[in-house]
């Protein structure tokens, strides 16, 4: 980062206190999932019944479950299975979605099409519902909710990277590369996906939210993550069951976790969106 973006992205924060605040958040969401399991309290699947349904206290801060786990505990522990699906699904949809948006935009003609056609046929599907629809018939293991978050996420990137391939590939530094010997292999991956790299970084912020809130809800309809492994849509499904009876930090405190940690990466990405555009640096 140069001493001027530096510059820049400091009299951005200073003008947006709201991007600030959700960048401290996510580092410290970022934080937590790293070192959570040395700073939890108590083994998050340790049931112990005669402790069962206890409200928070100085002993357990966020009350007990129907098992008698510590549901601080259970919080911290999640934290670190949400980030790692949601970290996972859209990296291999960045990669992908990037590499074959650029090419799909650089070539032009049928192919781009094609692609282009496939894209809006994804995007006319509510895209949770393909995530179930892939979840159910691949089984509901990590492994199968990181795919199919994965493949409901590469619409963003490869009709993001395909527009912006499109706009400069015939622009004179283009045109110089190739006149210079560059293959067109080398153009797409030396000069134009570099160029577009910054502009995407909004994106991932905004999917990163997305794809917890979309594993999370998985785990919710008892398509994600299964007990007694901690994960927030879990968490809020087992404690659904008891608001009837008062018992409230069952869902609170999971459900302030999952809202907190979509709404920093949201602010997040509409802060760097601020940093990325040329024209807020006049």
């Amino acid at each position: 980062m140069t001493s001027a973006t530096l510059r820049h992205s400091v009299w951005i924060l200073r003008g947006n206190p709201l991007t600030a605040v959700a960048a401290a958040g996510v580092t410290l969401f970022v934080l937590v999932a790293i070192f959570g399991p040395w700073i939890v309290p108590y083994d998050p699947v340790a049931s112990n019944v005669s402790e069962a349904l206890q409200p928070p206290s100085a002993t357990h801060i966020a009350g007990t479950d129907q098992l008698g786990r510590d549901v601080f505990s259970r919080l911290i522990i999640a934290a670190r299975l949400d980030l790692a699906i949601a970290v996972s699904a859209v990296g291999i949809s960045f990669v992908i979605g990037a590499v074959v948006g650029a090419f799909c935009g650089y070539a032009g003609g049928r192919l781009d099409r094609a692609v282009g056609r496939f894209v809006d046929v994804m995007m006319a599907f509510p895209l949770f519902v393909l995530a179930m629809a892939m979840v159910a018939a691949l089984g509901n293991r990590i492994e199968n909710i990181v795919i199919a978050t994965a493949i409901i996420n590469l619409p963003f990137y490869i009709r993001f990277a395909r527009a912006e391939v499109n706009v400069r590939r015939n622009v004179g530094w283009v045109e110089a590369a190739r006149a210079c010997g560059e293959s067109h292999f080398s153009v797409v991956l030396r000069f134009l996906l570099p160029n577009i790299l910054p502009a995407m970084a909004v994106q991932i912020s905004l999917n990163l939210g997305w794809a917890i809130l979309n594993a999370a809800g998985l785990s919710f309809i008892g398509l994600g993550v299964k007990p007694p492994t901690p994960e927030w849509g879990i968490m809020v499904a087992e404690g659904a069951r008891f608001i009837s009876t008062g018992r409230w930090w069952l869902v609170a405190f999971p459900g302030l976790a999952l809202m907190m940690a979509v709404l920093c990466f949201n602010l997040l990405g509409d802060g760097m969106r601020d940093i990325l555009d040329p024209r807020m640096r006049t």
